[in-house]
């Protein structure tokens, strides 16, 4: 059986890469709200994330305003769709092991 990634153990990070795996970047509030996650703890998984190399945040300006992109790196990208395949293996193991009724 694949291994899950322990990562994406704790739901805001499980959040935001589920999130990000649908979309080529996001804007930091966007995400925050999408995720229904507090500033603070979206820039916790942030960190985790990027210190692992599967998150890549790019700083810029739209007007005179600063503003946090952020999207999954290409290590992120795989390690998320094999943390699902994961899951969807231990799922088919369970309906081998024990046939619903």
């Amino acid at each position: 059986m694949e291994a899950l990634n322990e990562l994406f153990a704790a739901l805001p990070r499980l959040k935001l890469v589920a999130f990000l795996d649908g979309c080529a970047e996001a804007e930091f509030l966007v995400v925050a709200d999408m995720c229904d996650l507090s500033k603070s703890t979206l820039s916790k998984a942030m960190t985790a994330l990027e210190n692992a190399g599967y998150l890549e945040v790019t700083k810029g300006y739209v007007g005179r305003r600063p503003r946090t992109w952020l999207a999954l790196s290409p290590k992120g990208r795989t390690a998320y769709r094999a943390h699902l395949a994961a899951l969807a293996a231990l799922t088919r193991k369970g309906s081998e092991a024990v046939p619903s009724s």
